[in-house]
């Protein structure tokens, strides 16, 4: 698969968030466009690099285009692309993929819970990476990816191509936070259904779409 170079990431943080939508991530065999982003940018209190350089925040101090890998709750891996210059903390989140190939090998990482399971459905397409923690689960992403690079190293993030040429693009504010909420620097693919809920609207609107 075809990267994106570190150039790309070594811009605006929430111009790269916004960009990223309609690019592509592949990790293990599976992989899937990406609808959904948060961008997260040291100067603001919500991201991990706010509090300065430890041994966590190391990464996101780090060259463009690398992967910051974190554990969230102690439970999921979360997958960000460092951005802006070295020196610079900043990053944007992945939050959710539309799946395009290696499902089976998802649905293997992610089976359905106990009712789909006693109902003998598998996880719909639209579950298997509709979130942060899900899209790492999905793709077997996990702490060991922390740092890899994403032209060349075991997560690979591609460009736009075909019908994700020319995205339509929802923003609204960031999700599952508590602080710097007001920042509308959450981007997501107008209308898609492997974007996490709750769904930015377009200005005026009173529903996705």
């Amino acid at each position: 698969m075809k990267a994106l170079p570190p150039e790309f990431y070594d811009r605006p943080v929430v111009e790269v968030a916004r960009e990223l939508i309609g690019c592509t991530v592949e990790h293990a065999g599976a992989g899937g466009v990406i609808v959904e982003t948060e961008a997260y940018h040291e100067s603001e209190p919500a991201c991990h690099a706010f509090v300065g350089l430890t041994p966590r925040t190391r990464t996101l101090f780090g060259p463009p285009g690398h992967a910051y890998v974190y554990r969230s709750y102690g439970i999921h891996a979360l997958l960000n692309a460092v951005c802006e210059a070295e020196g610079v903390g900043a990053a944007v989140l992945i939050r959710a993929l539309e799946p395009t190939h290696g499902l089976e090998a998802m649905r293997a990482r992610r089976p359905a819970g106990a009712r789909g399971r006693l109902a003998g459905r598998p996880l719909p397409d639209e579950d298997l990476c509709s979130g942060p923690g899900k899209l790492t689960q999905a793709l077997g992403i996990t702490l060991a990816d922390n740092e890899s690079h994403l032209a060349g190293g075991s997560v690979r993030v591609g460009p736009r191509t075909g019908r994700w040429l020319d995205p339509e693009i929802r923003e609204g504010t960031r999700i599952g936070i508590t602080r710097a909420v007001d920042l509308s620097w959450r981007f997501c693919l107008a209308g898609n259904a492997h974007v996490s809920r709750p769904r930015p609207a377009a200005p005026g609107a009173t529903r996705w779409g």
